[in-house]
């Protein structure tokens, strides 16, 4: 079985309202390309470092207009459409920390799939980028499979693809696509993205869908931090093979996948099958020696 699957590369400011226009064209150009299943990035409605901002225009799911308009969109095209994340108020009135939820729509447009991203970027790059994710994000605590009509999917978002644990549950568990929809920084993204992309497609032997953010990301006022981001959207083969690379250009990649070589790279290299349980090992000081 094949499938023509659409990653959307886009530079989200913090403005929802006009970033749906923008990345609605990318979608329908995806779709118009042949696309039966279409990615857009992390954040995909807002990309933002104020807390503020993201306390006065976020919502929960059930009231963001990012998620209505796209459910409505991937009924109208017939499409699949994986909402990479969206920035949403948790549901739980008590929570004050947002939640970072990748949301699979089908071709009905019903939510199919929900993934809260598990690992929060809580890290010093470098360059004067400090980033402490788990200050505004409730991380969440289950992994995601989804089936499609092209086999089953596994979802995470953009800094879980550094825990390769995750990705061997997510394979195990049937999973024969992986989304990493990202907002990945730019030294961590030259020192980093692909390697690891191709890291987490050899070891699964799953194809990779990693869509991303792009560029330097417009905000509301001029005294507000900016962020930017890497791009280089990839598609990554179950042997390692790079099959997509958007560059840093806002635009849509569309790809053909043969699943059948999901089937093909296990079979040639079966850790999956060949893993065996393994005791930890017994760290003793010397001192107790």
């Amino acid at each position: 079985m094949t499938l023509l699957a659409g990653l959307v590369q886009t530079t989200c400011g913090d403005d929802p309202a006009a970033n749906l226009p923008r990345v609605s064209a990318l979608i329908r150009e995806a779709a118009a390309a042949g696309a039966s299943l279409v990615s857009t990035p992390e954040v995909t409605n807002i990309v933002t470092l104020s807390r503020s901002r993201q306390a006065e225009l976020l919502r929960p799911e059930a009231e963001d207009e990012t998620l209505a308009a796209f459910r409505d969109l991937a009924a109208e095209l017939g499409v699949w459409l994986l909402a990479g994340s969206l920035a949403l108020k948790a549901d739980d009135p008590a929570e004050t920390r947002f939640v970072n939820r990748s949301l699979l729509i089908d071709a009905s447009g019903a939510v199919r799939a929900r993934y809260d991203k598990i690992h929060m970027f809580d890290v010093d790059v470098g360059e004067g980028e400090r980033y402490r994710e788990s200050a505004g994000y409730r991380p969440g605590d289950r992994a995601v499979v989804a089936d499609t009509p092209w086999g089953r999917l596994g979802l995470t978002v953009c800094y879980d693809l550094r825990f390769p644990a995750l990705y061997r549950t997510l394979a195990e568990a049937g999973a024969e696509i992986l989304t990493v929809p990202s907002a990945f920084t730019v030294p961590t993204g030259r020192a980093h993205w692909e390697p690891l992309l191709r890291a987490r497609a050899i070891e699964t032997g799953c194809f990779v869908l990693a869509p991303a953010q792009t560029g330097r990301h417009p905000v509301s006022s001029d005294d507000a931090r900016r962020r930017v981001t890497h791009g280089h959207s990839l598609a990554v083969a179950p042997w390692g093979e790079v099959l997509v690379d958007a560059g840093e250009t806002p635009g849509v990649s569309v790809v053909e996948l043969d699943l059948a070589d999901v089937a093909s790279a296990r079979a040639k290299v079966p850790s999956l099958a060949n893993a065996r349980p393994f005791a930890p090992p017994d760290v003793t000081s010397e001192a107790a020696e």
